[in-house]
């Protein structure tokens, strides 16, 4: 009885919040929903002052902190954690060992000859991606240059860190290529050329598109209760999901096509045709 009470309860709560936002209507923003679209894109209005020093887009700030996190949690789980690991596991050293195994296994799947940094570097990437998309759902609070609140946003967002990270994967896999097979692993890494972009801008737009469907339905106070906690969380969990799987495993498959050797009698072959050509 007790928990029907409080069921019930609550849903008149929320009852009464929804048909006084009914009533209220739009809230009295002082931009339009035009302007907030736009400038969740492009941040050329909402901008942050970075230590007094410059203007920085409020995802630079969401990532500066994404990442001191990151650094303070690998750092304690170094120092803290992994010392004390047993050989039958607990609840937190069985949740490191599989998200571990997980990006070892698609290194090794994706590289077998050569997976060595391969894997570090798509569990940090990774590690990145899942967290900075989660990150929005802090509601983290900023102050603009012009004195109004404004939450930060997730890093990747900002199409300028989407373009950054897309880069550094493709010298990623550009490294593979040069450590595996010299200058033919430049050639084959050089004909995906369109890859960096496609990378970059498939991070952008998909946490873009739940950014901007969060901040339209925040935008209107008639559907700012119960409805932006449902498809502000689940679009983050889907993105954060989706997003780490795809750009791991496409930077895994790639590296993987790069570095690998080539068959000795390939190389013989080569090597023949040019002795021919040369007679």
């Amino acid at each position: 009885m007790k928990v029907k009470k409080a069921v019930i309860l609550w849903l008149l709560v929320v009852l009464a919040l929804l048909a006084g936002a009914l009533l209220a209507g739009v809230s009295g923003r002082t931009e339009t929903v035009q302007q907030t679209m736009r400038d969740a894109v492009l941040h050329d209005v909402n901008r942050i002052s970075l230590l007094g020093l410059k203007e920085v887009n409020p995802g630079l700030i969401s990532a500066f902190a994404v990442t001191a996190v990151l650094l303070l949690a690998a750092a304690c789980i170094r120092l803290f954690v992994i010392p004390r690991f047993q050989y039958i596991p607990g609840k937190l050293q069985l949740v490191l060992e599989e998200a571990v195994g997980l990006f070892d296994n698609m290194a090794k799947g994706s590289s077998p000859h050569r997976f060595g940094f391969l894997n570090a570097y798509i569990f940090a990437v990774g590690a990145f991606i899942f967290v900075g998309t989660l990150f929005e759902l802090l509601g983290l609070q900023g102050i603009t240059v012009h004195g109004h609140p404004i939450t930060l946003p997730a890093p990747l967002s900002d199409v300028n860190a989407a373009i950054a990270l897309g880069t550094l994967s493709y010298l990623v896999i550009l490294s593979g290529g040069i450590a595996g097979n010299g200058i033919r692993g430049v050639k084959k890494t050089l004909k995906e050329f369109s890859l960096p972009i496609s990378m970059s801008f498939r991070l952008f737009g998909a946490l873009l598109s739940g950014l901007l469907v969060t901040e339209l339905v925040y935008y209107y106070v008639s559907l700012s209760f119960v409805l932006p906690v449902v498809v502000g969380v689940l679009f983050t969990l889907l993105h954060a999901v989706i997003q780490t799987y795809v750009l791991t495993m496409l930077v895994s498959m790639y590296y993987g096509e790069v570095s690998e050797p080539e068959p000795p009698k390939q190389r013989r072959k080569k090597r023949k045709k040019t002795r021919g050509a040369e007679t």
